[in-house]
């Protein structure tokens, strides 16, 4: 790409993200753009150069957050574009608040059941395991054990990501665990996974992002169900919808599609993830390796505010009403700016403890399907164009037509193949009802490709 193209590229890029956002830049307010680091040492030196930076464009301003998890800067920065007070102790606040309302509402005929108040967390040895330890001596109902979190090297032998793939426990769990209900963060905690260990075993049982996101979906669901038994609520009928990518597992989607839910795929990515689950009233969504959130529309939660005061007169303590403020808790627990392993981690506990519900219970919604990943390297990624969220390839023609005869040869089988957005390598994905099915789908694709 030539200087000239490079140029009028990045042009349009600004252009279009000032229009989506409606940014007002000619006699809009002085920019002002928050500053945050890890624990990492270079941290302070690289935000002292940001700031540098900042300070040479006329008007703007540069303010440094401390050390934070990448979501909490996220949340700041929205609740500053909202007009709301933006600090850590903000963000503490809100989220304590709003899981302890939670708890405060679980129902009768589950409050006495044996759901272990224990938490073992994997902090990943990065600045989440540390915010986590802050904040959880402002947690009532929930005893949280954080482990890793800086006594070793960032995601070393830990995190989300290490647990998601290898499927073992991380440094400083064992047997002595087993039983237990675990989750993992990663490093800067945007991302969250939850495993319980096996007796006797390294091994793990792993609840990754899908069967978070079909948790939140069935409380989500179960709460607009109870609000709409109330009468004159069917004036504004909320529209509730799952997103997904491609590499979920197709147990999960169908799960989901059997509960009566709209599920939709965009391509590989947050921003289409985002950008999606933006269009509906609640959209909720979530990749595999635990990044996700939940997303509530102006609109809805207007509306929302007003049928829950309305409740609050006429029937407080119905349970129309907890809905209506449960819903609303949500709203606030969740971190809507983008997907947050520590706001994420307590809207599971709330939930597990509304439905009374072990972690062994709550991974037995489904049964995931075997599944294989592979990489092939490739002259040109660019030369395999794909279609349908990336689950179709267009061009070269015949492709396609060879993966499909391939599937057709498995019980359950699924196989797409898309181009890496980094590297020259294409990657396959394929499921099958065993894993020897899908080792052997992914193998044979390969070879096609």
């Amino acid at each position: 790409m030539n200087c000239g193209m490079r140029e009028w590229v990045q042009f349009w890029l600004v252009d279009d993200f000032v229009k989506k956002e409606n940014i007002t830049l000619e006699g809009g307010p002085a920019a002002q753009v928050l500053l945050g680091r890890d624990t990492r040492p270079s941290g302070a030196s690289l935000v002292e150069a940001a700031k540098q930076g900042i300070t040479c464009i006329t008007g703007a301003t540069a303010t440094d957050m401390g050390i934070l998890t990448t979501p909490q800067l996220h949340w700041m920065v929205r609740a500053k574009n909202k007009g709301v007070e933006a600090s850590e102790h903000h963000y503490y606040d809100q989220i304590v608040t709003s899981f302890s309302y939670l708890m405060d509402n679980i129902p009768r005929e589950n409050s006495s059941k044996d759901v272990n108040d224990k938490l073992i967390v994997d902090g990943a040895d990065g600045v989440g395991g540390e915010k986590l330890e802050k904040l959880k001596s402002s947690l009532k109902y929930l005893t949280i054990d954080v482990r890793n979190y800086g006594d070793g090297v960032l995601n070393e032998g830990v995190g989300a990501d290490y647990v998601q793939k290898e499927k073992v426990v991380p440094r400083g769990f064992g047997p002595s665990d087993a039983g237990i209900r675990c989750a993992s963060l990663d490093g800067d905690a945007d991302r969250l996974v939850y495993f319980s260990v096996l007796s006797n075993s390294n091994k793990i049982d792993l609840v990754d992002g899908d069967k978070i996101l079909s948790l939140f979906a069935l409380f989500l669901k179960e709460q607009l169900r109870i609000l709409d038994d109330k009468a004159n609520t069917s004036s504004y009928k909320a529209s509730l919808g799952v997103v997904q990518t491609a590499y979920a597992n197709g147990a999960s989607t169908e799960y989901l599609k059997q509960l009566g839910l709209e599920v939709v795929l965009t391509p590989t990515g947050v921003k289409y993830l985002h950008e999606k689950a933006a269009e509906y009233d609640i959209g909720i969504y979530f990749e595999a390796n635990g990044h996700g959130t939940i997303l509530f529309s102006e609109t809805f939660l207007s509306w929302l505010e007003s049928i829950n005061n309305e409740l609050s007169s006429t029937s407080k303590g119905s349970d129309q009403h907890k809905s209506a403020s449960n819903l609303l808790a949500v709203s606030k627990l969740i971190n809507q700016a983008v997907g947050d392993a520590l706001s994420g981690l307590l809207l599971v506990e709330a939930i597990l403890q509304h439905m009374g519900w072990s972690i062994q219970k709550w991974n037995e919604l489904y049964q995931d399907l075997p599944s294989r990943q592979l990489k092939v390297k490739v002259v040109d990624r660019t030369a395999v164009i794909t279609g349908n969220a990336e689950t179709v390839v267009v061009s070269p023609v015949g492709i396609q037509e060879a993966i499909d005869a391939e599937i057709a040869k498995y019980t359950k089988g699924r196989c797409f193949v898309r181009p890496s957005g980094t590297e020259d390598v294409v990657r396959v994905y394929a499921e099958a009802s065993t894993q020897e099915a899908a080792d052997s789908l992914a193998h044979s694709v390969m070879h096609k490709l």
